[in-house]
């Protein structure tokens, strides 16, 4: 389903009140709090239809997410991500709670499950590891105390400048405490069982890094998003674009796809508005810029304003995420047919991930680092209804943008035999990972289609093909200038860039944005519009 109208000048005859670049969760979050607040939104999209990693795709009679493989949290109703999902969409995203086993990790010929509740979870783990007790009993209390130093973290972000510098060692001093170490680090002191740490990091796809170079306080946040289950939202992911929209036109505001930004024009040390890439110029009183950090200073501010504000380069020394390849699976045959359930499969080809990364990236022959398995057809409950006697399956891996980047200035689709060869070759080395899990489909593949590093950049704007925006790095938190409010007066940042990855990362990150722009808390909004 296409979100947005087709950009066309005529359609930004009007004035604005606020231009958002990018649709991405944070985008649209932002927008749908200032369209709450009376503003009028406009949301230029790149691509040809809104949502960003929230969007999905039709091929062939399928249809795919690219982004959303499954939410936590989602399902406590009285819960602060939901809450602000059923404000910014008038309570028309409906969610559906996948089954209690929502992860199982595979190495080799042994099996682990991530199993819903803490409870469960902390006994589960004890079956698998009796010896280390103790230890998982420690890891998830300090899971619990990373989550509860998030909040100030991130709210001094959004306070004005002089309040937040002076609040700034108060508010950030225990989230800082586990932010400044690995993951690897900071488990290392907790268990010396390689395997344990090896199956408690499983997951570290989620956020792009392994544990020798992940900050903890990401893997600290992402391990409790998860310890009471997931989600996944009914109608599949383009359901959330879909029901935000109406709140964003509800006031004039508007969502533009196939709309580029140029550049954003700046008058005086204050950005005043867009210019496409058709050469109109589209103003108002407030940019915000959903386009990633690196895109908004190194790319789209005129290069001597981004130098004077001393941000290009700050920017230009942090690293961009792990870039992916995804195979697309349709099947002509129900999901119930063919047995598939809804837990993710992760299989690893040992337990020191890190090693895994480093021997693949030495040698592309070498075992994939990691592969995850999804089955979005079968987590959907609308999915029968609007595509019957069908199924899909995603499966996705680690790929270096370089062994792409021969091919980065070719077109969409016509890159050449050489391309589709080294495509065809990673199609077929997931499908004997599917094989050898899910036995059952071979032979009955209907169609599979490969995405690689150059399709995130051509539809996603990012140079490298990145997926996570900048690398959640301990050196990364230590950014202050990661915060929505830039030194260009009126230009604002929200996405994953100033929060954290993920769909909950992105969604914080536009209250974050609204509650620097308003200068207020909007959470308390929330809570009040939501009782």
């Amino acid at each position: 389903m296409i979100i947005g109208q087709r950009y066309k000048p005529e359609l930004v005859q009007e004035s604005f009140d606020a231009i958002v670049i990018g649709s991405g969760i944070g985008g649209l979050c932002a927008a749908a709090l200032l369209s709450r607040e009376g503003r009028k939104v406009l949301v230029l999209e790149h691509h040809y239809t809104a949502g960003g990693f929230t969007h999905t795709f039709e091929r062939k009679g399928y249809e795919w997410d690219v982004g959303v493989h499954y939410i936590g949290a989602v399902h406590k109703e009285k819960g602060m991500l939901r809450r602000i999902f059923d404000d910014i969409t008038d309570n028309n995203l409906k969610w559906a709670k996948t089954s209690d086993v929502y992860d199982r990790f595979i190495f080799n010929d042994e099996i682990y499950e991530f199993v819903a509740g803490k409870e469960r979870f902390e006994e589960q783990m004890i079956n698998y590891f009796p010896e280390e007790k103790t230890a998982i009993r420690t890891y998830l209390n300090v899971i619990s105390e990373v989550g509860k130093s998030t909040n100030n973290f991130f709210a001094q972000r959004t306070m004005p400048p002089w309040l937040g510098w002076l609040l700034y060692p108060f508010m950030t001093r225990k989230f800082l405490r586990y932010s400044d170490r690995t993951t690897l680090e900071v488990l290392r002191e907790i268990t010396r069982n390689t395997k344990l740490i090896g199956v408690l990091t499983g997951n570290y796809g989620d956020y792009g890094m392994p544990p020798g170079h992940s900050s903890f306080a990401m893997h600290a946040l992402l391990a409790g998003h998860y310890l009471d289950g997931a989600n996944y939202p009914v109608g599949g992911a383009s359901s959330i674009a879909r029901t935000i929209e109406p709140i964003i036109q509800k006031t004039g505001g508007k969502i533009l796809v196939r709309a580029d930004v140029k550049e954003i024009l700046t008058h005086n040390e204050k950005a005043v508005g867009v210019k496409m890439e058709d050469g109109y110029e589209i103003t108002a009183p407030l940019v915000i810029s959903n386009a990633g950090a690196w895109n908004t200073f190194s790319r789209l501010l005129p290069a001597p304003v981004a130098s004077q504000v001393s941000i290009r380069n700050k920017v230009e020394q942090l690293n961009p995420s792990i870039s992916h390849i995804c195979l697309f699976i349709g099947i002509k045959e129900t999901a119930a047919s063919l047995g598939l359930e809804q837990t993710n499969l992760w299989i690893h080809p040992g337990y020191d991930h890190d090693a895994n990364i480093r021997n693949y990236t030495a040698d592309s022959s070498s075992p994939l680092p990691s592969v995850y398995i999804s089955f979005p057809s079968v987590k959907d409950p609308d999915w029968d209804r609007r595509y019957p006697g069908r199924s899909t399956i995603q499966l996705i891996s680690y790929a270096p943008y370089e062994w792409f980047a021969h091919w980065e200035e070719k077109p969409w689709r016509k890159r050449g035999n050489d391309y589709e060869a080294l495509k065809e070759k990673f199609a077929n080395r997931l499908l004997e990972h599917l094989y050898a899990h899910v036995p059952q489909v071979k032979g009955k593949i209907d169609y599979y289609e490969l995405s690689t590093p150059l399709s995130t950049r051509h539809f996603c704007n990012f140079s490298t093909g990145e997926i996570y925006g900048l690398e959640h790095t301990p050196a990364r938190f230590r950014q202050r200038w990661l915060a929505p409010r830039t030194p260009i007066k009126n230009l604002y940042l929200t996405g994953v860039d100033i929060s954290t990855t993920g769909i909950a990362g992105a969604l914080t990150s536009g209250v974050l944005t609204a509650s620097a722009i308003l200068k207020r808390n909007v959470i308390k909004d929330i809570l009040s519009r939501t009782e």
